[in-house]
């Protein structure tokens, strides 16, 4: 079965801890976001990225393929009273104006893309000196960890390599591709930060979380999920007892510029 997200819309909503405010802080301290920017977000999945944009004031647009994933945002951003141009589109060929924008956003979904694809029509879609950030906010795997044995019950269920993606963050939140991919189609002025943010999780939501995932809500089929979250219930019980948990998470960052 294909990845689609749009199968994890609910837990993708209510469970998945989108980017830190210390991410925006800092976007907004290196004067990448500021009050009345043109922001595009691609692969806004439920709008985490837009919805922070948007209440800093900045006018925000947001893309992405599945149709159920955008629902979820748009009722998201009006329980905010935000105002976001949610569409459907891709990333690859988004149908919109040459130059209508000062920055493009990719966050948790710059993987998905043909990226090089992706990265000249970013270049096309942003006007001189405007900025691509892509970001990533990734849990760690660390030795004896909530994750580390998360991801062992994953591997039973639904082995990485299903996915036919690498795993380009090599397990430690950091992409060295992605600079590549940037400079490769015009990019300049390359700049990049990453911090660790621990978040925490109920145990309720750290199992909804990862029915959220790509390898078990958006791939297996319903029984299978359903088996995979009550083995990890057990897990959970067994193991790691404290409610809530504290999940190691690292935010990472580039920023590039159109010439």
């Amino acid at each position: 079965m294909p990845v689609d997200f749009g199968r994890t819309s609910s837990d993708y909503a209510k469970y998945r801890a989108g980017f830190p405010d210390a991410f925006f802080t800092r976007l907004e301290k290196d004067g990448v976001s500021r009050p009345g920017l043109r922001a595009l977000d691609l692969g806004t999945g439920t709008g985490t990225i837009a919805r922070g944009l948007a209440r800093r004031g900045m006018d925000v647009t947001a893309l992405d393929v599945s149709a159920p994933q955008l629902d979820a945002a748009r009722q998201l951003a009006r329980d905010e009273g935000l105002t976001v141009d949610f569409r459907v589109g891709s990333a690859e060929e988004t149908g919109l104006p040459s130059g209508s924008f000062d920055r493009v956003f990719a966050g948790q979904c710059w993987h998905w893309f043909k990226r090089d694809v992706a990265a000249r029509e970013v270049l096309r879609l942003l006007r001189p000196g405007g900025q691509l950030i892509i970001a990533c906010f990734d849990w760690l795997s660390l030795p004896g960890n909530v994750v580390e044995a998360t991801e062992a019950l994953m591997e039973g269920f639904s082995p990485r390599d299903h996915l036919n993606i690498d795993r380009f963050g090599h397990g430690v939140g950091v992409y060295p591709e992605w600079f590549r991919d940037v400079s490769l189609a015009g990019f300049q002025s390359v700049t990049s930060f990453t911090f660790d943010s621990p978040t925490p999780y109920t145990h309720v939501g750290w199992r909804g979380r990862i029915r959220a995932n790509a390898r078990i809500g958006a791939l297996l089929p319903p029984a299978e999920v359903a088996r995979f979250d009550a083995a990890l219930g057990a897990l959970l019980a067994e193991r790691f007892p404290v409610d809530p948990l504290s999940v190691p998470h690292r935010v990472f960052a580039l920023v590039a510029e159109r010439p």
